[in-house]
């Protein structure tokens, strides 16, 4: 399957850090449609987001619209399931999602899967997704209480994959792949499993690109594996927001002072050349050699567009020679 080069990302969909109103969302959504640079509109979703709320958006938005079925992709990441809110807030991701009405609970099974893929093709409604995997096996496996444990845990993603491969076989979906933000679970994982896809989530970016990682990912493109690249702002931290990778930035820690000090640094080479901060940090997701296409997020309708022209914005190599010279690129990173 040919992915496009942006793909667009719907936790904003499902009131990540705040609610958005629906007539929003649904214009972010025929933004996503009408701007799409190869006639194809590609969006990311997950039963986590929100409790299902993004799917439910996602698929009710594409209806009212009257997206014609085969202009859109809908990748589908499964382990959580929408269940009743009985608490004051939503259990499965305290402080993070606003404005809730259900709850979620992980499934990461075969069994669990497959519910997983069912539901989320209910709420999406008129648009089943076409593909599919395993979210976040990476927070599933550091759960682990144990050696003991973490045997089982992944004893539970590789049947949840078997859940997968069947679906596949059975044509259901297209393909499969993972999304998680600890890529050495990807690693492990393909080591046991042939995926089509991988979504690498907050680790490969403008701030943090280990070589190992850049060397997995040449490694996953040489084997046919198409790599996507997600979160490039880390959680938006990177283009102004105050959350790194999801979590909340302290500036009276030794971490948070040192990520705001890198940032300030970053913004005022920007300035000084001209660049915004979004268009330096996709520039460098989508050039790192094996990457396919980088998913993007905005809870913003004047922004998709924008967005979207980042795929072919180029920045000037001077830019990415003087963020090595401040030390703001790691000592590794080759500029071509």
């Amino acid at each position: 399957m040919q992915l496009p080069k942006v793909i667009f990302g719907t936790s904003g969909l499902g009131n990540l850090y705040e609610v958005v109103p629906y007539e929003t969302k649904r214009s972010i959504i025929k933004e996503c449609v009408d701007n799409s640079l190869d006639g194809i509109a590609m969006f990311d979703t997950a039963g986590k987001y929100g409790a299902g709320l993004a799917l439910e958006v996602l698929g009710k938005a594409l209806k009212e619209l009257n997206v014609p079925k085969e202009k859109v992709i809908i990748s589908n990441k499964l382990a959580w399931v929408q269940t009743p809110l009985t608490t004051e807030e939503p259990t499965f991701e305290p402080g993070v999602w606003k404005g809730l009405k259900n709850d979620a609970i992980q499934k990461i099974s075969y069994n669990g899967i497959i519910e997983c893929f069912e539901q989320g093709n209910e709420l999406l409604g008129d648009y089943p997704s076409q593909m599919a995997s395993v979210h976040d096996p990476d927070e599933y496996m550091n759960a682990a209480t144990d050696a003991k444990d973490a045997e089982r845990r992944y004893s539970d993603i590789l049947e949840a994959y078997r859940a997968l491969e069947d679906l596949k076989q059975q044509g259901k979906v297209l393909s499969i792949g993972v999304g998680a933000k600890n890529w050495r679970s990807i690693q492990q994982i393909t080591k046991d499993i042939h995926l089509d896809w991988v979504m690498i989530a907050n680790s490969l970016t403008v701030h943090s690109h280990p070589k190992e990682l850049i060397d997995f990912v040449k490694d996953l493109h040489s084997k046919g594996t198409t790599v996507i690249n997600s979160a490039v702002f880390n959680g938006g931290f990177l283009v102004g927001r105050d959350y790194y990778n999801y979590a909340l930035v302290d500036g009276n820690t030794a971490k948070g002072k040192a990520l705001l000090a890198w940032r300030e640094a970053f913004f005022a080479l920007c300035k000084e050349f001209a660049i915004e901060p979004a268009e330096a940090c996709f520039n460098f997701g989508f050039n790192i050699p094996g990457v396919d296409s980088v998913a993007l997020s905005t809870v913003k309708p004047e922004k998709v567009k924008h967005n979207i022209q980042l795929a072919v914005k180029q920045v000037p190599q001077a830019f990415w020679q003087a963020m090595k010279q401040k030390g703001l690129l790691e000592e590794h990173y080759e500029i071509n």
